[in-house]
Order: C-alpha cells, then sequence, then structure tokens
C-alpha cells in the first residue's frame, strides 16, 4: 500500500485528553478486569496476551500514523452527526466486549471450567493476528473510518473502493469479529466466546443498517454496491 505518499496532514490534532486517559485507563483495566477475577497475577495466559496486545497495539499505531495519520486523529475524537441508532449500539457493543477479558479469566484464570489446549490458544493467536491485520488494513486507506456511524460531510466524505474495499464492503468489520473471538482463545476461555459472539452478532447489526445508511445518503455508495456485491464475506452475505 503507498497511500502514504498522497496522505494531506490532518486537519486537528489528537485528542490529547483522550489519549491520555486511554493509557492510563488501560493497565487498570487489565488489573481489576483480568487479574481481579483471575485471582492470581501468575497468570500465564493474561501475562501473554498483554505483552502481544500492546506490542501489536504499538506496531499498528505507529504504521496507521505512518500511512494514514488522518484516520488516527478522526478515531481519537467523537464527531457529531452520529446516527440515533449507533448511540444506542455502541455502548451495548463496548460493554459486551469489555465482558471477554474477566469471564475468561474467571474461566480460565480461577475456575477451570473447560480447559483448553495450547494449540486452541495459538490458534486464537492467529484469529486475533488476522482480525487486527484486516482491521490495519481497512484503516490504511480508509480515512473515513471513524469510531461511529454518520455521513462525514463535513470531511468530504465519499466512497472508498480500494484496497479490502475491493473485496467487500465493510471489511473492517471483517477484521473486527476475527479480533473478537480471537481473544477469547487466546486466554484459554470456551464460555468467553458467549460475549465474543454476542458482539459479533451486535457487529454484524451494525453492518447492516450501516449499509443501508450508506446507500441512502453516501453519494455513488450505491453504484460501489453494484461493483462489491458483498458485505462481509464473498460469495455469502
Amino acid at each position: 500500500m503507498s497511500v502514504a505518499n498522497n496522505q494531506e496532514p490532518p486537519r486537528e490534532g489528537i485528542n490529547k485528553g483522550r489519549l491520555i486517559g486511554f493509557l492510563v485507563a488501560l493497565p487498570a483495566y487489565f488489573a481489576l478486569s483480568m487479574f481481579l477475577p483471575a485471582g492470581t497475577w501468575a497468570w500465564t495466559k493474561g501475562w501473554l496476551f498483554i505483552g502481544v496486545f500492546l506490542g501489536t497495539l504499538a506496531v499498528v499505531a505507529l504504521y496507521l500514523w505512518r500511512v494514514n495519520p488522518e484516520v488516527v486523529v478522526a478515531r481519537t475524537a467523537l464527531h457529531e452527526g452520529t446516527k440515533r441508532w449507533d448511540k444506542i449500539l455502541v455502548p451495548i457493543l463496548l460493554t459486551v466486549l469489555c465482558s471477554i477479558i474477566p469471564v475468561a479469566a474467571l474461566d480460565d484464570g480461577r475456575f477451570h471450567w473447560f480447559p483448553l489446549d495450547w494449540w486452541v490458544v495459538s490458534f486464537g493467536y492467529v484469529l486475533f493476528l488476522a482480525g487486527l491485520g484486516i482491521l490495519t488494513w481497512a484503516e490504511a486507506v480508509n480515512k473515513f473510518f471513524e469510531v461511529t456511524v454518520r455521513i462525514q460531510t463535513d470531511r468530504g466524505h465519499k466512497v472508498i473502493d480500494t484496497g479490502p474495499y475491493a473485496i467487500v464492503r465493510h471489511p473492517g468489520y471483517v477484521g473486527a469479529i476475527l479480533f473478537f473471538v480471537g481473544p477469547a482463545l487466546c486466554l484459554g476461555s470456551v464460555w468467553a466466546l458467549v460475549p465474543s459472539g454476542l458482539a459479533s452478532a451486535v457487529l454484524i447489526l451494525r453492518t447492516k443498517w450501516e449499509d443501508q445508511t450508506l446507500q441512502a445518503e453516501l453519494p455513488g455508495y450505491k453504484d460501489y454496491t453494484q461493483r462489491v456485491r458483498f458485505k462481509l464475506i464473498p460469495g455469502v452475505w
């Protein structure tokens, strides 16, 4: 991908307060949602996941800042015009996502309800990294990849049909679903697949409603749907 050569500098700076808040909250979240439910600091799968998660997050952030800094700026702020239904879906999605780690901690870290072999854990990392890779690819080519669903008239919103968007209409959601399912297995938990599955179901519903919104309100999107027929899975949907 060569989008770096064509990038305009971001018109707004990163929301530093939000970024600092995230960096402060992340360690607290891991401590409270992972090791407290696990009942121990000596949870190997937990520490391994933290290391891989933070390492890949740093690499992705640096990469996106290099190739598409505008999307990094856009995703550190909330914007006017978010669809009413998305204001309901996003909190539900975040709540379900935040339950994946504590459920896994209770399962594998404390009670050992359904122990998984390490090859299953390794497969979880394959899903996690594949999902993050697809998600990053989508963000790298689409500067309009914001946190919430809205028509971004203030940013010159237009159809993106390059990179993974030439394959399916919502590749970021494909990556996100893998990204949701992967951590449950990374942490060795079958029960954590329940919130992972619920989060994926919410995202599929969001895909449907977002696609309807784009067809109705974004110029050129209906023509794009004729060229790229499928929303998430080629040949299926």
